[in-house]
């Protein structure tokens, strides 16, 4: 180890703003609509970059990640940043059901055809984590290099807890003020590190304003498949999926505040996968934004590292 310290539900369609990237959309397996949102179309000598978000979450998560390594870093990459269905600007799936891990993989899947992507390095934040594991088993050879941010083979019944009642008590701000006020609110234990900036760009990732009102980035049905687990249960574990990730360089990035990944859980990967390197992100909990501390720059670097 390497230790670094159909038809489609109803849903809003006036465009939410993604930023300096180029929307794209594709269309899933099953026919629904997907977007995702590609950076540095004209970089197409280097290892492209795909980007997973967490649970609820969207592609403009990554957004300033991905205009580092799509404009800054050496090599310059070709970015993308998905938008699973029922997020983003990716459309509403009339089935909650469908709001699962294997679902979402076959979308990735789906989308890196329709863009002529045929292997790339794989960043997964929580959710996008256990999308790439299960990908390590439905098509290895896609994955020629996987960062996993806060997030491993085991969940922790706790973290999950806490996700889940934030996704069942989700407030409606009536401003922007008072959005990033709820964030702070709800987040600010595990993240002391965190400017009032930052607390600005998680409310704008996490919401968007259709005409004047602010609401979550996503489809309320996605808490459903939540509400089925029982967290007195064990919950169920991935090892085999990440096992199969033991012949492709593995950067995990762990939150120092992590309620999600244990760092139990981070010996028993690093013993699984001896040649994985590890970063502990100070001052961030779960999940840590890819774009402060020192974050894009340690990409950058394991990133050089792998093979085109």
């Amino acid at each position: 180890m390497t230790f670094f310290k159909l038809k489609a539900k109803a849903k809003d369609t006036e465009p939410a703003e993604t930023g300096p990237g180029k929307s794209v959309f594709f269309s899933a397996p099953d026919g629904l609509k997907l977007h995702a949102v590609e950076y540095g179309g004209e970089n197409g000598d280097a290892l492209p970059v795909i980007c997973l978000a967490g649970l609820s979450r969207n592609s403009r998560d990554f957004e300033r990640l991905a205009i580092f390594l799509s404009e800054k870093a050496a090599p310059k990459r070709r970015v993308i940043c998905f938008d699973y269905r029922g997020r983003g600007l990716s459309v509403h799936d009339p089935d909650w059901k469908n709001y699962n891990v294997i679902t979402e993989a076959e979308d990735v899947l789906a989308g890196m055809t329709a863009l002529g992507i045929a292997h790339a390095a794989i960043i997964g934040t929580s959710r996008g984590g256990l999308i790439a594991m299960a990908l390590s088993a439905m098509r290895p050879g896609a994955l020629k290099a996987v960062i996993l941010n806060d997030v491993g083979p085991v969940i922790e019944g706790d973290g999950l807890a806490t996700i889940r009642a934030m996704l069942t008590q989700l407030p409606k701000p009536k401003n922007w003020d008072e959005a990033i006020a709820i964030q702070k609110t709800a987040m600010g234990k595990a993240f002391p590190a965190f400017s009032q900036e930052d607390w600005a760009f998680e409310a704008h990732a996490k919401y968007r304003q259709i005409g004047r009102k602010i609401r979550p980035d996503h489809d309320p049905d996605l808490v459903k498949p939540l509400a089925e687990i029982d967290l007195g249960e064990k919950l169920p574990e991935m090892w085999p999926q990440f096992i199969g990730l033991t012949k492709t360089p593995v950067l995990l990035l762990r939150g120092e505040h992590s309620g999600l990944l244990s760092k139990k859980t981070v010996e028993a990967m690093s013993a699984r996968h001896p040649d994985m390197q590890v970063m502990e992100i100070a001052g961030q909990g779960h999940p840590p934004l890819l774009h402060k501390d020192g974050i894009p720059e340690a990409i950058e670097r394991f990133l050089g590292g792998v093979a085109d």
